[in-house]
């Protein structure tokens, strides 16, 4: 469920350092030389960090220390429970572009957060904490205490809070699984243990996006049952049943029953509500192979799946891949911004299995939602979009015709997905058209979004201007999309994805 999906840095902290491949560009012309893009990257990369500064302004200025910033009405909102989401979904972020007072205004926050009271008591989300907050803070303090340890020297207890909080947070949380399958329940009520889900009903992705970090938390505590409620309930998900409900090897349902661990339907895809469980399935292996094989074996399954059984590609512009929905094994010709990520998993499996037919089937994706982008009158892609030329709506017909797709949602929420599959497609191939693309992206949502104290999501990318602002300024901005913005075009570090030799570290689905 990439809603509202997050990055988080998690160390690989288990595994051997490896040498630091350069990821050198692989093309150039005679008017831009090899020499010259260093000096692009650089100032790209800059510009990134100064719309990161804005932003961060606007919100310390206006929304500190709740969650997310008004920037229209300088004004704030709490969707994330009054926590503070804006402030650690951008720690990491902060430490990687160097942005040193911003990264020591959020070490001196965290410790005051209390995760025992919500926001007017409101639900807490388990799918959304661990990504967000748990992924936030141990990204934070795996940098801190890794690769940028000379840069809080002396806030030694600030960053070892990092780690105490969210380990605070999770003996928080762990109720949640105390099911008698060990499928979680969702949505909490923290103040008195209970739960808001009814019935007891739990996704795909909210199932399944949960393992990475509960894992990682166990190997930086020391504390083994974080890992094992979090592999309980993913367990379901690897040997998923009944059988009716893997419609093809690999992909499952949607729906979860928390009291006996099955699906109750056969009906999913690579979309938000879905997507970050096939991400994990991979990432868990990128994050230890001696422990995981079974999860490389289910991401490769459902790969293998997806390439066979549900790429599809539009009538009218028939060299466009995307990935199409199922509803048991009918395909559904529709997708969303949310699944645009889908190029990058395709191509870290092309990197750590050794296998170019997903480094090809990722690259083809990345062209395929770069072309719902550029296809717009903002360059910024929708929402939701689909490609069935039976459904095409009449007001739609040559944009269809032109473009292979209709616009079924046309707002934009300040999505990162596109972006982290180019941030993927460049450190596979060294291609520089990726970082261009990038680029180009990154200006379209730049100019597009900004209003006020910071950047809004908006109602219309097929509408110049954005069709007016919606008014908040997501956490993930920061989370995600600046930071995969930002890597894109910054130089080598052991914290990038790397193109030779074994990932030191892995993304979470937030970024962190």
């Amino acid at each position: 469920m990439r809603s509202l999906a997050y990055l988080a840095l998690v160390s690989y902290a288990l595994a051997a350092p490896s040498k630091l491949a350069r990821r050198t560009p692989t093309r150039s012309y005679a008017d831009d030389p090899i020499e010259r893009r260093y000096d692009v990257n650089a100032a790209r990369a800059s510009a990134v960090a100064q719309t990161f500064q804005i932003g961060w302004d606007g919100y310390y200025e206006f929304a500190f220390p709740n969650d997310e910033l008004d920037p229209v009405t300088n004004t704030f909102e709490n969707p994330r429970n009054g926590w503070g989401a804006t402030a650690v979904d951008a720690l990491d972020t902060a430490i990687i572009m160097g942005l040193d007072t911003i990264v020591f205004e959020i070490l001196d926050f965290i410790p005051t957060i209390d995760f025992t009271k919500s926001y007017q008591n409101e639900s807490v989300s388990l799918f959304e904490t661990t990504i967000r907050y748990l992924g936030g803070m141990m990204s934070g303090y795996d940098l801190l205490t890794g690769p940028f340890s000379n840069l809080a020297t002396n806030m030694t207890t600030e960053v070892n809070s990092l780690l105490q909080k969210s380990v605070n947070l999770a003996n928080i949380l762990a109720y949640a699984f105390n099911t008698s399958s060990g499928v979680p329940f969702n949505d909490l009520y923290i103040n008195n243990d209970t739960y808001a889900d009814d019935p007891a009903i739990n996704g795909l992705a909210t199932v399944g996006t949960l393992v990475l970090e509960w894992t990682h938390l166990s190997d930086l505590s020391g504390d083994s049952n974080f890992a094992a409620l979090a592999q309980k309930g993913e367990s379901y998900i690897l040997n998923p049943m009944p059988a009716w409900a893997q419609p093809f090897p690999g992909l499952v349902g949607t729906n979860i029953n928390i009291t006996t661990g099955e699906f109750l339907d056969a009906t999913g895809g690579w979309v938000g509500g879905d997507d970050s469980a096939y991400e994990y399935l991979l990432k868990m292996y990128v994050y230890d192979q001696s422990r995981f094989g079974e999860y490389r074996d289910r991401w490769v399954a459902a790969a293998d799946s997806t390439i066979e059984y549900l790429a599809s590609h539009p009538l009218t512009k028939p060299n466009i891949t995307y990935i199409a929905e199922f509803a048991n094994t009918s395909l559904i010709d529709s997708s969303e911004e949310l699944a645009c990520f889908d190029g990058g998993s395709f191509l870290l499996g092309g990197l750590t299995l050794g296998e170019q037919k997903y480094t090809d089937f990722g690259l083809a994706l990345a062209a395929g939602c770069f072309n719902t982008y550029t296809s717009t009158a903002t360059g910024i892609g929708p929402e939701v979009f689909g490609w069935n030329a039976s459904t095409v709506p009449e007001d739609q017909a040559e944009f269809f015709d032109q473009h292979g797709f209709y616009i079924s949602d046309a707002v934009y929420v300040l999505r990162p997905e596109f972006l982290e599959s180019l941030y993927y497609a460049y450190r596979a191939t060294g291609n520089t058209t990726y970082q261009d693309w990038s680029w180009q992206t990154f200006l379209a949502i730049n100019s597009t979004t900004h209003v006020g104290s910071g950047y809004s999501d908006i109602d219309n990318v097929n509408v110049g201007g954005g069709g007016g602002f919606l008014n908040t300024q997501e956490s993930f901005f920061f989370a995600e999309l600046l930071k995969y913005a930002y890597l894109i075009h910054a130089e080598d570090a052991v914290y990038q994805v790397q193109y030779e030799g074994a990932q030191q570290w892995v993304y979470n689905t937030e970024a962190q």
